[in-house]
């Protein structure tokens, strides 16, 4: 339940998904699966004992990373996302395998971690979806230099849009 009811992993998951739908293409996919790949490889790291010091510091730059990137829409090539994606959720795996009953299956938990994970990304993608399809004045879109269209007719109102959203984040 922590990936939901954890705020700081709420917000990081959320916020990465926001990234991964500006970004657009192969990203929509591959960020969310390197996040959950890392943090898979994370929770088994902290199941077999091997420490992470100040991983809760970890997890907390995580949340204010993601959102100084949404605020202040710094270009971020899907490797860039993918390789921040990565360094993140290790931190995050580790928080989950230092939270696991001693009664569960390793294998459920970590099940349901992931689960609930992605669908955290999702709904980071469809807000960032949802907000360009309210039009111009809603629109959470990132300019032409993230976008493969470099169609940024929309973008006008995005800077206080993400500027609340990624304040929000961080």
């Amino acid at each position: 339940m922590h990936p939901i009811g954890g705020l700081d992993h709420a917000l990081a998951m959320i916020g990465l998904g926001i990234i991964a739908g500006l970004i657009g293409g192969r990203a929509l996919w591959l960020v969310p699966a390197t996040f959950v790949v890392f943090m898979a490889v994370g929770a088994i790291l902290g199941i077999k004992g091997i420490d992470l010091p100040k991983y809760e510091i970890g997890i907390a730059l995580s949340v204010v990373v993601l959102g100084a990137i949404i605020a202040f829409l710094r270009q971020l090539p899907i490797a860039g996302a993918a390789v921040l994606a990565a360094v993140i959720a290790e931190f995050h795996g580790y928080a989950h395998a230092a939270e696991l009953p001693l009664e569960s299956s390793v294998v459920d938990y970590i099940a349901g971690f992931v689960i609930a994970t992605l669908l955290l990304h999702g709904v980071g993608i469809g807000l960032e979806f949802g907000a360009r399809s309210l039009g111009p004045q809603m629109a959470m879109r990132a300019p032409s230099r993230w976008r493969r269209d470099g169609n940024d007719r929309d973008c006008h109102s995005l800077r206080a849009g993400y500027d609340n959203t990624g304040l929000w984040l961080a």
